[in-house]
């Protein structure tokens, strides 16, 4: 058999069925699969298909000596009809790229009904696993997957040693951790993307049920031989005097100093700004500046001798708390309610 069958049945099927035809219209239906725009699509109206040919996996038109030329990649198809549609297609959400209207009406659309079918089969296959996930929960047996989400500083600081406790109770019990900052950590529960949250959100969120984890509060992180380095504790206008090791964009640490520093109209003079907490203490460790961080990050990789510990004096800071959160549901599956109350009793 030739390479790629299918698309030199195509080029067989159109050179059959559209050369020596003048081209009435061409219409753009997804912009996006357009891959240049000069000439634009208009100027093959009125020209004469003159051959059709294959160069690989292109299908490649001689439209009066401009070339169409398609890539139908994994998910596009090209449909033959013997009779376009009068009006002119709609832009939408649905398959259709690309048609091709000839002189005596009849013509061919190019689709991404490939990508149309995956998105389906995907939503059908998560369909699956949930009922899947039901019926392993209806058997009386706490096993399956437990789709968990989490900030880093949960991660870093206190998840280890409670999932630990929770796969010695639950063994049949696989957790899916995936690390997000807390607003997607809430975004992925109300979306049902996640069984269980923990964020260090403090807002009250229609649809979540949220329960304490732990505490977690801010301190600053210095170099030892730094001026502030033998206070006891540190207001937040002290520590924005001098350069700042920022965190992330967007993350729940983020906006917070940024809201307070905004609401006492001081500038944060960020000198460096990193996307974890172990980058940030190398950072202040180099001496690049000093940095805020909760307490099961300074733990976690400024608990050495190169580094001083003080905390925030704010009470936003010295009350920092992470949350667990979970879709408010009349019943949860068995696993994910074991989970939740191995998170929430946990001490230690």
């Amino acid at each position: 058999m030739p390479e790629l069958p299918e698309v030199q049945a195509l080029v067989d099927v159109l050179r059959d069925r559209a050369v020596g035809h003048p081209v009435a219209r061409v219409d753009a239906v997804a912009i996006n699969v357009l891959k240049t725009y000069d000439p634009p699509p208009h100027a093959l109206h009125g020209m004469t298909v003159d051959g059709v040919a294959r160069h690989g996996k292109f299908l490649d038109l001689d439209i009066g000596g401009l070339h169409l030329v398609m890539h139908l990649a994994r998910g596009g198809w090209l449909t033959w009809k013997k009779a376009q549609p009068a009006a002119p297609p709609r832009p939408g959400k649905g398959p259709l790229a690309l048609r091709v209207t000839l002189d005596d009406g009849s013509g061919f659309d190019v689709t991404e009904a490939g990508q149309h079918a995956y998105a389906s089969a995907r939503s059908i296959h998560g369909q699956l696993e949930g009922m899947a996930r039901e019926v392993r929960s209806m058997s009386g047996q706490i096993a399956g997957v437990v789709r968990l989400y989490a900030n880093a500083s949960a991660i870093v600081g206190f998840l280890p040693e409670r999932l630990t406790l929770f796969k010695t109770r639950y063994p049949l019990v696989e957790i899916a951790l995936t690390e997000q900052i807390s607003d997607e950590v809430i975004r992925a529960c109300l979306d049902d993307r996640a069984d269980v949250g923990i964020s260090a959100s403090t807002k009250v969120h229609a649809g979540l049920d949220s329960w304490h984890f732990a505490e977690d509060p801010l301190m600053v992180v210095l170099p030892p031989g730094h001026e502030l380095a033998q206070a006891e504790a540190l207001s937040f206008l002290e520590v924005t005097r001098f350069p700042l090791v920022a965190l992330q964009a967007g993350g729940s640490l983020d906006q917070t100093l940024k809201e307070h520093a905004d609401a006492a109209r001081v500038p944060l003079n960020v000198t460096v700004t990193v996307n974890s907490f172990d980058a940030q203490c190398r950072m202040v460790e180099a001496g690049l500046g000093i940095g805020i961080v909760p307490t099961s990050a300074a733990s976690a990789f400024a608990g050495s001798r190169n580094f001083v510990r003080v905390p925030l004096r704010e009470s936003w800071g010295r009350g920092r708390r992470l949350q667990v959160h979970a879709p408010r549901k009349s019943s949860r599956l068995k696993a994910v309610q074991a989970l939740i109350d191995t998170l929430v009793e946990f001490e230690g």
